[in-house]
């Protein structure tokens, strides 16, 4: 598995960008795809994850209401659609694959793409 992250960058608070992964590599049906971010000094923390095969997602508390994931079945692509952002969301974000079971912590996943650096100015 290969997971490709882009769409990073810098923005005023209050901004939106939108993440995507592009994956590769077998057949996506039955994973579930996330993304983590990791600010310098801390620990690599959930932000959403979808399964592949349906709508089902979940969002951590910081970013529900802000933060939008998807996926398009055809582009093997992920999204994260962040809006409304804030300096607390600065980070390198990363986005991970699992096959089958429904994790909300960077332990629970086996495939991880490069992070992309995301970058809220006050």
């Amino acid at each position: 598995v290969q997971l490709q992250a882009s769409g990073g960058g810098l923005v005023q608070a209050g901004g939106s960008l939108r993440l995507s992964c592009a994956a590769s590599g077998r057949t996506f049906s039955n994973y579930v795809m996330g993304w983590f971010r990791q600010a310098p000094g801390k620990e690599r923390e959930f932000v959403a994850a979808i399964r592949w095969n349906d709508n089902g997602a979940y969002y951590a508390a910081s970013v529900k209401g802000r933060f939008t994931i998807s996926r398009d079945n055809a582009k093997n692509v992920v999204y994260l659609q962040m809006n409304s952002l804030k300096p607390e969301d600065t980070a390198a974000y990363y986005c991970a694959a699992e096959y089958g079971s429904f994790p909300l912590n960077a332990k629970g996943y086996d495939y991880w793409g490069q992070g992309t650096q995301v970058t809220v100015s006050s």
